[in-house]
C-alpha cells in the first residue's frame, strides 16, 4: 500500500536513524500522526533546540551548551585522573556507574585505517595538549575492547607513558551473574589476567 508524500517522507527520514528500520519508522510515524499537535510540535522544537544550542566542549570534547561541558566546569573533578573515552555517548555510560569522578577526554572516534582514520582525525594533539600542564597524574584509557579501540589505545600507551604518566587500561572480563562455562576464550582470558587480590 502506498503512503501519501509526506508520510513517505517521514518514513525515509526516521529509516536514516540508527536502530530504526521500517517497521521501527513506521510506529514513530503513525505515533506522530495519532498524537495531538503539541505534543509533535515539543518534539520538533527540542530536535532544533539542541541542534542550535549543543556544540562541543572546547576542552574536552564531550557536548555541551556552554563554552566548557558541565563536567569540565565541575570544580568537585578530580582533575588529575582524565579518562579518555571514544564518543561523547562513552561518558554518559560512565557516568551512570558513579564510580569515576575525574575529568574526560574525547577523542571523536577510534583508529581505523580501513576507514581511512588515523591520528591527525582524532583529537589527540588537544589531549597532549592538555597533559603537558602537569596536572593530570593518570590517563585511564577507556575505548571499547574491541580490534580499533585496542589498537587506539595501544597508541595512546606509547604516545602517554614517556610523559612519565600513570596510564591504565579498563579491565575486562566476566559479567557479573555470568557462567565460566559460556565464557568466550578471550574474555576468560582477560578475566584472569585483569584478576585483584580479595
Amino acid at each position: 500500500m502506498e503512503s501519501a508524500p509526506a508520510i513517505q517522507k517521514l518514513l525515509d527520514e526516521l529509516e536514516r536513524m540508527p536502530g530504526i528500520g521500517p517497521k521501527s519508522a513506521q510506529r514513530i510515524a503513525y505515533w506522530m500522526l495519532n498524537s495531538d499537535r503539541g505534543t509533535v510540535l515539543r518534539l520538533a522544537d527540542a530536535i532544533v533546540e539542541v541542534k542550535n544550542t549543543v556544540h562541543f566542549c572546547s576542552r574536552c570534547f564531550n557536548y555541551a551548551e556552554g563554552e566548557v561541558c558541565e563536567i569540565c566546569a565541575s570544580s568537585r573533578r578530580n582533575a588529575a585522573i582524565l579518562c579518555v573515552v571514544s564518543e561523547p555517548r562513552d561518558i554518559a555510560a560512565i557516568e551512570r556507574t558513579a564510580a569515576f569522578s575525574g575529568l574526560y577526554h574525547v577523542l571523536g572516534g577510534v583508529l581505523s585505517p580501513m576507514d581511512g582514520v588515523g591520528p591527525d582525525d582524532l583529537h589527540i594533539a588537544e589531549l597532549l595538549q592538555r597533559l603537558a600542564d602537569d596536572t593530570v597524574e593518570e590517563v585511564v584509557l577507556a575505548t571499547n575492547p574491541n580490534v580499533e579501540g585496542e589498537t587506539t589505545a595501544a597508541y595512546l600507551a606509547r604516545l602517554i607513558k614517556p610523559l612519565g604518566l600513570k596510564v591504565t587500561r579498563l579491565a575486562s572480563g566476566l559479567p557479573v551473574g555470568g557462567d565460566l562455562e559460556f565464557a568466550d576464550e578471550v574474555t576468560l582470558g582477560r578475566a584472569i589476567e585483569s584478576r585483584r587480590a580479595l
